[in-house]
């Protein structure tokens, strides 16, 4: 009888690990390899925040589930997971409805034989007063998307404004000075500096104010000290305020509350502090973290079940006696590998392998203005990138995922793709 292997969550790492297994496991039905996700495309997450500011037409950028299952040897499933039953080895599915609350499919089980949770993460609210009311999440492509759309009607309405003779500006509010909160204020600028092309050539960076609050006393604590100062200045240089050392307390509509000084008042707030496993993960059963990661032993196994895996932001994986694996895009592809592999050797009836995380270091994207990164060659040697080539090795970064997920020959004809849709699509997505 085939194993069955089930993943859950169709992420980096999750994606690339039923892709590899469906390739290997799936076509030679020495398995059944089923991959459970509540959407029926793919977009890679660090994309989010392009799709958010109007760079990147989502719709060039997703893969669908069920044609890459078809051509790589695995089953979809859309869904979202519900429960996990370990006793019974089983998952619950909720039921699907459509827009109208009308129910399309009923809640479904699903059994394992060894189940893979790669649920991701979502931001971290802290408990902060107001935060889940008034601001917006970049967690999904629907969030997203809704964002997106916020962002056109501003654009909208302070140009008219402007055009009627009013003394109007935009204000944009992003509390987080991680990855996502520094490339999307950057972003954000150039967007609007390309809004004069399609014709709303009232609104400028002039009449753009973007505020990005950081409680930490440094932005980008991933990257060295001078390569985070280094972005702070080019954030000031484009006009961002940054607010560094002064945590949020209260998030009201239309403004951040912080501990010291005035609240920061802004047309749209984006929250981008922090990251956490789905709260749901404690009601199953499992050893988790305060984050709600799920605790795992050296092969990714969760302690409380050796048939349950989990991988990437909502594994909770020791480095040593006091430093865990970041949740970062890196952490899932090296354990989506290091798990197919191990998969791949226990149906060679050889020994698997315990999962060692390498720092492989970090970087960002400053939209077209810039990127910086630093690539670590070893624990005490690293290499800082800044300007074009830091540019290029981020966007070889994606280039990679698409190599994983297509091979070499799909990914180069993807690539060209992308350029010729960059001649002949607008710059800037305005619908």
């Amino acid at each position: 009888m085939q194993e069955r292997i089930v993943i859950v969550g169709g992420g980096a790492g999750g994606l690339e690990l039923a892709t590899k297994l469906g390739r290997k496991l799936g076509r030679k039905k020495k398995a059944k390899i089923t991959l459970v996700d509540r959407n029926s495309t793919h977009l890679w997450k660090p994309l989010l925040h392009e799709v958010a500011s109007g760079a990147l037409d989502s719709r060039l950028a997703e893969l669908d589930y069920r044609g890459q299952g078809a051509r790589e040897g695995f089953q979809f499933l859309v869904g979202t997971l519900e429960s996990v039953n370990k006793d019974k080895k089983s998952i619950q599915l909720a039921a699907i409805k459509d827009e109208q609350g009308d129910e399309i499919l009923a809640p479904r089980n699903l059994q394992y034989d060894r189940l893979i949770l790669a649920i991701g993460s979502v931001t971290a609210d802290f408990g902060i007063p107001g935060v889940e009311e008034h601001c917006y999440f970049l967690d999904s492509l629907r969030q997203a998307d809704e964002f997106h759309e916020q962002l056109l009607n501003e654009f909208l309405r302070v140009n008219q404004s402007l055009e009627d003779g009013q003394n109007t500006k935009l204000s944009l509010a992003i509390a987080g000075g991680g990855a996502t909160g520094v490339e999307l204020a950057a972003e954000l600028v150039h967007s609007v500096s390309l809004l004069s092309i399609y014709g709303l050539s009232h609104l400028d960076k002039e009449h753009l104010e973007i505020c990005l609050v950081e409680a930490g006393d440094r932005l980008l604590p991933a990257l060295p000290k001078r390569l985070a100062s280094s972005v702070e200045k080019k954030l000031k240089s484009l006009g961002v305020n940054v607010i560094l050392g002064n945590p949020v307390k209260e998030a009201k509509k239309g403004a951040l509350v912080l501990s010291e000084g005035d609240d920061v008042e802004a047309d749209l707030i984006v929250w981008a502090a922090g990251v956490r496993a789905p709260d749901m993960v404690k009601d199953w059963g499992l050893e988790v973290r305060k984050n709600n990661q799920i605790v795992v032993n050296d092969y990714l196994q969760s302690v409380s079940d050796s048939s349950i895996y989990a991988i990437g932001d909502c594994a909770g994986c020791k480095i040593d006696d006091e430093r865990w694996v970041p949740p970062r895009a890196q952490s899932a592809n090296q354990m989506a590998e290091r798990l197919y592999k191990n998969i791949l050797r226990e149906y060679r009836q050889k020994d698997v392998k315990p999962f060692h995380y390498k720092d492989k270091g970090s970087l960002v994207s400053l939209s077209r203005y810039s990127a910086v990164g630093n690539l670590m060659q070893s624990k005490s040697l690293s290499m800082s990138l800044e300007g074009t080539l830091a540019r290029w090795a981020y966007a070889s970064l994606y280039r990679m995922h698409q190599r994983a997920l297509h091979g070499w020959w799909k990914m180069f004809l993807l690539l060209m793709v992308d350029k010729l849709n960059h001649v002949v699509k607008p710059r800037l997505k305005l619908h």
